[in-house]
């Protein structure tokens, strides 16, 4: 009898608990559910679309493959350098034969044979929405060395690090159909951009007055030359690029977004 008043007092006082706790305990294989702190905003993780701002590295990586699969090393690799420095070959090579006498007088008797060109590089892409948001301008760097050859020597003369910017224009267009698609617009070498240093040269023969000599010539013909060799390819990738990736920029240079973020 005593047993069981103690029960009828111990499970009087467990209902009298749980009342003030406010009902039933959970039971163990119930998840309990996460405290949310008022203080603090609810974060909520949705699917995010891709950022427009994605469009620009898809569009340089772009450009760079196909130059590359292009042959565009191969085109810096044959420059055309010795045709067009050779005296009287043609107007400008006229023009261009006296300056190499100024080079050839810096040391009697040196005749340069060849100017092979070694190590071309495409460097990386770089590009620039216009302020008003319906252009894009792609900067192309390249780089090649240029080995300077003579038979007085029976070896390599200079040896020449020449670097060059090349600038495309991109622009979208509305054809007669209503459809979007990008061009080509101004395509050219960097004013300025060119650098030529020297990588190596023999000591005992007067180099500076030779490489200025070079140097001189180089600045009248190799931007040009490179240009006129380069701009034709980034014509051609531009014209054979994804499909979808050409309209999502076209359509937003057509309507002036910005999506190149500044830096």
């Amino acid at each position: 009898m005593f047993q069981t008043g103690v029960l009828i007092v111990f499970y009087g006082l467990l209902a009298q608990t749980m009342a003030q706790f406010g009902g039933l305990p959970v039971p163990l294989d119930q998840a309990l559910p996460l405290t949310v702190n008022p203080a603090l905003p609810l974060t909520v993780n949705p699917a995010l679309p891709l950022s427009p701002t994605g469009l620009a590295g898809s569009l340089t990586n772009a450009l760079g493959n196909g130059l590359l699969s292009g042959g565009l090393l191969g085109i810096l690799e044959n420059l055309p350098l010795l045709d067009i420095l050779k005296p009287g070959g043609g107007t400008s090579g006229g023009l261009l034969g006296g300056l190499l006498g100024k080079v050839t007088s810096v040391i009697p008797g040196l005749n340069i044979i060849d100017i092979k060109v070694t190590d071309p590089q495409l460097l990386e892409l770089g590009l620039v929405q216009s302020p008003d948001g319906h252009r894009l301008y792609v900067t192309i760097p390249l780089g090649i060395n240029l080995q300077v050859n003579t038979p007085l020597v029976g070896a390599s003369l200079l040896r020449l690090a020449v670097k060059l910017n090349i600038t495309a224009e991109i622009l979208a267009v509305r054809d007669k159909q209503g459809r979007i698609h990008l061009v080509l617009g101004d395509c050219t070498h960097s004013p300025g951009s060119l650098h030529i240093s020297l990588l190596d040269g023999l000591g005992p023969l007067p180099i500076q007055g030779l490489l200025d000599s070079l140097t001189g010539i180089l600045n009248k013909v190799l931007p040009e030359l490179v240009q006129g060799k380069v701009c034709p390819l980034v014509n051609e990738v531009l014209s054979g690029l994804d499909v979808t990736l050409a309209h999502d920029i076209a359509n937003m240079l057509i309507h002036g977004l910005q999506f190149v973020i500044k830096v």
